[in-house]
């Protein structure tokens, strides 16, 4: 077994709230900022960087983020959203596993800005996480 975490965390030997998940990809609250609803979509398959991936992986990874980010947008009514590859070397981190990061943009004065937790309760995680997954499931099957 890896030590990458990601990898860890794709087969539940590390927690994670889940947002979605499927055969190809997975998609978690980020704990470190969790009251702006940022999440990561991490590829099953550990992949340094997107080239890595097939094609088939690219695509279904990209296609889930402009999904959960129209949720996202709905859901904090943030101005906007921010899309982001790293692989953890990019922000000096040791995880070396392809994802994406969805991030909420808020205003300066807006509340989701005073409201951040270094470290939340598991709950509110968990909480957040499944309320994008209902409303993610929802629209599917619109």
């Amino acid at each position: 077994m890896s030590d990458c975490i990601f990898c860890k965390i794709v087969v539940r030997q590390a927690p994670g709230s889940i947002v979605y998940e499927d055969d190809t990809t997975l998609a978690i609250m980020d704990i470190h900022q969790p009251t702006t609803h940022k999440v990561l979509i991490i590829p099953r398959t550990h992949a340094v960087m997107i080239y890595d991936l097939s094609d088939d992986q690219a695509a279904a990874i990209m296609q889930l983020a402009v999904k959960i980010a129209r949720v996202q947008r709905e859901v904090t009514q943030c101005e906007g959203l921010s899309i982001f590859q790293s692989n953890g070397s990019v922000a000096g981190q040791d995880v070396f596993h392809y994802h994406l990061h969805l991030l909420p943009r808020f205003a300066k004065n807006d509340h989701h800005q005073d409201k951040r937790e270094a470290f939340p309760p598991r709950e509110t995680l968990d909480r957040m996480a499944a309320d994008l997954r209902t409303r993610l499931e929802f629209t599917a099957s619109e």
